[in-house]
């Protein structure tokens, strides 16, 4: 058997023949070397047939996932020129608009007569040939396609199947989105090694109980998943398959969630590698004696540098950018000569013609050998004049008791920019982390909102979606607005509306949270001595960060000045009676 996927299970011989059948029809539509088609299919058996029949026709796959918008697909289709769309009949409204503006054409892989050549089609791929174009978020907000060739595939999956290792006993679990290039491990290793493949659907994949029970059901022996996942399958009730092997990768592994798995599973794989140096890069075995997760060492036939500005070798111990060598470099980004010219450059250390890839995280070795993964580097902001490295706030949210996720974010707020840090976990007190982060980061490193939320927003890849994290404002007007109440209040409220640049303020509201600083706290005190005519100590302002707790601490005082104020009144009044008696 070489597919699960429900009801269905299909051998290696039926497999290879209804590929092979979709193949020589491919080849007949003029599939080659080098040509992209798309991949439009619902998870199952239709869609690894379409899968394999692309590669054996001497194609190059392209996955388009029925979850991302049309506006994403379309300019997938159109920048990568696929005018063939591989579908299913189920999904032929889901993609009509897409297909209707870029004028690529369907074939439903369903409706295809049974017939045809069933022999293996004597196509030679060369090393060079793209195997598959994925497309990756850009830093401009337009995603970009990633060449990945044969050669770099072949490489990966034999030293995968080397380390961490797999056999013809193993059967490992399907549950990674195509458009998401992990998935070449779950769906490609097994079908190399005469291992079995059990394919989870598109509503299994997120569901845990469900995994859960597919992978007790088929005796799934390797899961593959991000931390999101993993946290995901941990918090249901019931373990692991016993004697699982577990491979984690695609975000920062938390320190308390390795140590579950570890305790859980039969052995614990951190990888590490972009996109653009297929799949994985780097692995490392976990024990229970790791303090935190490493990004370990290179697979084979890879290179790992960590080198400064000048790409000079940075010592051991020291940080800096973690550049990629070595077979697994893709050949580049799909029309984007610049782009691949600044992120692909000349190997210093290796022959002539050898690249690196930059991979634009911040990493150091260790003295063991073992690279430590710090943050990334376009992950950098500057607030209040200093550069802030975001990864390195993430780190030490995710050190704090009870935090399962974390991710920091630079937002503009009214007073100007501003650091949000998002955590999920149990019995998190927003106040008591930011108060463990200013133990030991400078005040301008600690976030000014810390959020809350039951869970993190998460890509259809598994990973944090941070342009889908809520807008502080927003989970502060859905907590209810408080107007204020007293003429203290409503002076103090428009000193601070007016400073901080917001256009209403809540009594209850948090100077800090709302983008006040040390800067602006002294522009506080010095308008409630202009406007108010009180002295506040600015170490006070620390203690009534609220314009409720601000209002109750002035009270007396502004108190004794009313009535000073009513008593002038009355003096001036009685002056004016003198004089038009007089």
């Amino acid at each position: 058997i070489a597919l699960v996927f429900g009801d269905e299970a299909l051998s290696y011989g039926e497999l290879n023949a209804q590929a092979n059948r979709l193949a020589w029809r491919l080849r007949d539509r003029g599939v080659g070397t080098d040509v992209v088609v798309a991949l439009a299919c619902e998870r199952g058996v239709g869609m690894m047939v379409a899968l394999l029949a692309v590669l054996k026709a001497g194609g190059a796959y392209l996955p388009l996932d029925p979850d991302y918008p049309d506006e994403r697909l379309a300019h997938m289709l159109r920048d990568s020129g696929a005018a063939l769309v591989l579908t299913q009949s189920a999904l032929r409204d889901r993609f009509a608009a897409v297909l209707a503006e870029t004028g690529a054409e369907a074939w439903l892989i369903d409706a295809q007569d049974e017939g045809g050549n069933d022999s293996n089609p004597a196509i030679a791929v060369h090393p060079e040939s793209l195997a598959y174009v994925i497309y990756t978020s850009g830093s401009t907000g337009v995603p970009k396609g990633v060449m990945v060739r044969h050669d770099a595939v072949t490489n990966f999956l034999a030293t995968m199947a080397e380390q961490p290792g797999l056999t013809a006993d193993d059967r490992v679990l399907g549950l990674t989105s195509l458009s998401f290039d992990i998935a070449v491990l779950e769906l490609w290793l097994p079908l190399t090694i005469g291992a079995r493949v059990v394919l989870a659907d598109r509503a299994a994949a997120h569901d845990p109980a469900r995994l859960k029970a597919l992978a007790a059901t088929h005796g799934v022996s390797l899961i593959q998943a991000t931390p999101s996942t993993w946290r995901m399958l941990l918090d249901h009730e019931g373990p692991l398959p016993s004697g699982c092997r577990v491979l984690s990768g695609g975000e920062a592994l938390a320190p308390d969630l390795a140590r579950r798995l570890v305790a859980q599973a039969g052995e614990v794989w951190n990888l590490y590698g972009p996109t653009e140096t297929t799949v994985w890069s780097a692995r490392h075995r976990l024990d229970a004696a790791d303090a935190a997760p490493a990004l370990g060492g290179p697979i084979g036939n890879t290179t790992l540098y960590v080198l400064d500005r000048d790409l000079n070798v940075a010592p051991v111990g020291v940080a800096g950018e973690l550049y990629i060598g070595g077979v697994g470099l893709a050949r580049g980004y799909w029309r984007r000569g610049k782009l691949t010219a600044e992120r692909f450059i000349p190997d210093p250390f290796g022959l002539p013609g050898a690249r690196l890839y930059r991979t634009g995280d911040v990493a150091r070795w260790r003295a063991d050998g073992v690279i430590e993964y710090i943050g990334r580097s376009d992950h950098q902001v500057k607030i209040r004049g200093f550069r802030i490295e975001l990864g390195e706030i993430e780190a030490r949210l995710l050190a704090q008791a009870g935090v399962r996720a974390a991710v920091v974010v630079a937002r503009e707020a009214g007073a100007g920019r501003q650091l949000v840090g998002y955590v999920s976990g149990e019995a998190l007190d927003a106040a008591a982390l930011k108060a463990a982060l200013a133990a030991s980061l400078p005040d301008y490193m600690v976030p000014a909102r810390i959020v809350v939320l039951e869970r993190l927003p998460l890509t259809p890849n598994g990973k944090i979606d941070r342009k889908a994290l809520p807008a502080p404002d927003q989970l502060a007007a859905s907590a209810g607005h408080i107007a204020p109440r007293t003429p203290a209040e409503a002076t103090l409220a428009a000193i601070w509306a007016d400073l901080l640049q917001q256009p209403t303020i809540g009594v209850t509201d948090n100077f800090f949270e709302l983008g006040g600083d040390s800067i602006i706290a002294i522009q506080l005190v010095s308008r409630i001595k202009r406007d108010l005519g009180q002295d506040l100590p600015l170490s006070r302002l620390f203690d009534m960060t609220t314009v409720e707790s601000m209002a109750v601490a002035l009270a007396p005082e502004m108190e004794v000045d009313k009535r000073s104020d009513d008593i002038a009144a009355m003096l001036d009044m009685l002056k004016e009676v003198e004089l038009a008696d007089e």
